[in-house]
């Protein structure tokens, strides 16, 4: 009997030491940092949750003695930003917590608290597209001259086509697009030398008065691919289709994110687009159009097709006149598509992000078998159409 008890209580001491062992070899919950940036995904109380940058969650509370300002979007300066109140904070609400050393053992608690609202970001978001649109220019890289801080860029495509010089200081904010994006936000800062000829690039600053020469205040740049060929499969589910490359005769496996730009053109633009690309006056009627549509009145009549320009069923318009036939506009009055409107055997076209075999799309138009006949001229269509319908996002301001 004295045996067994001692056995039994050998086990028990072996089951302990076993369980103690266990839990000292748990990781311990993360511990918050004393400073984190992030997201508000929550609020519940007096108590904030918020997702870092990082991917990290936290529960925050933030007690009545808490210091909460609002500064606004880019500013850098925190002396600017003004008090609000807890109750003003609002889910998607950017925020800088800083947590209060003093609180007791456990505990998260926020001792201090800047926020830059969301509709505030959306703002500036607005604002700086307009200014991009109002002050900006885009195109492929022809040269760059490092030593002399001078771009120069091929824009538009056909007759449209023009020369622009980019001029950059040592104040130009230089900055390349980051892999797989086309986001200015994730665009990071690199030298004037990590910019090469064929890359795409987007200015904003002082335009001369032609709109040949620009003074940089930005400059955002990046390398893409150039793809054209028919679809081999599409897989709606997985956002992925595979495209044979006329170039390479390679398949290629394509990721449709939800930032593409895709659209198909109707067969009546794409016709009148190829043959502008291939140096037609653009005066004649597309393939295909009506009896007696040959000959356009000068002050610009319309033809009728298929196709809206907002992307729904019914009247797309082709408007008549040089400047209503402009490659980039007829572009942009192309109906939008999904990924669900695409199948085996269609003819694309595609900028995307550097790759080999497999890349994500940036610009994907559908309907343009008449373009493939001028391939160099329509890729240069798209590259300068993928930038130029672009826009710089709004820093958040908060680091």
């Amino acid at each position: 009997m004295t045996r067994t008890l001692k056995a039994s209580n050998f086990a028990l001491r072996l089951s302990l030491l076993a369980a103690l062992h266990f839990a000292i070899a748990l990781p311990s919950p993360a511990q918050a940092p004393a400073r984190f940036i992030g997201a508000i995904t929550g609020i519940n109380g007096s108590s904030l949750t918020v997702k870092t940058d990082a991917g990290q969650s936290y529960q925050v509370e933030v007690p009545a003695a808490a210091v909460i300002k609002r500064i606004e979007p880019g500013e850098k300066d925190l002396s600017k930003a003004e008090a609000m109140q807890f109750a003003d904070l609002a889910v998607a609400d950017r925020v800088l917590v800083k947590l209060d050393p003093d609180a007791a053992a456990g505990a998260t608690q926020a001792i201090q608290i800047i926020a830059i609202k969301q509709a505030d970001v959306a703002k500036k978001q607005q604002q700086d597209r307009e200014d991009w649109q109002r002050r900006g220019v885009g195109g492929l890289v022809k040269s760059v001259d490092a030593a002399g801080g001078v771009l120069v860029l091929t824009s538009g495509s056909g007759a449209t086509a023009k020369t622009i010089t980019v001029n950059t200081t040592k104040a130009t904010m230089l900055k390349r697009y980051a892999p797989a994006s086309v986001s200015f936000d994730a665009a990071t800062a690199a030298p004037i030398d990590a910019i090469h000829p064929g890359d795409q690039l987007r200015a904003r600053g002082a335009k001369s008065a032609d709109g040949l020469s620009i003074q940089a205040d930005e400059v955002v740049s990046g390398t893409f691919r150039n793809l054209s060929g028919t679809i081999s499969s599409v897989d709606a589910t997985a956002n992925t289709l595979s495209l044979k490359d006329l170039a390479t005769k390679k398949q290629i496996t394509i990721h449709i994110t939800p930032d593409v730009q895709m659209r198909r053109l109707p067969e009546r633009m794409a016709s009148a687009l190829a043959a502008r690309l291939k140096g037609g006056s653009g005066g004649g009627a597309p393939t295909g159009a009506p009896a007696g549509a040959a000959q356009r009145p000068a002050g610009g009549g319309q033809w009728s097709g298929q196709g809206n320009a907002q992307g729904g069923q019914g009247g797309g318009q082709f408007a008549g006149g040089a400047a209503s036939t402009d490659p980039q506009q007829m572009l942009n009055r192309a109906p939008t598509i999904q990924i669900a409107d695409l199948k085996k055997g269609d003819a694309i076209m595609v900028v995307s992000t550097d790759g080999t075999t497999d890349v994500t799309a940036i610009t994907l138009v559908a309907g343009v078998e008449p373009l493939l006949e001028a391939p160099a001229a329509s890729q240069n269509l798209l590259n300068n159409w993928s930038m130029g319908s672009g826009s710089g996002g709004a820093d958040a301001g908060v680091q």
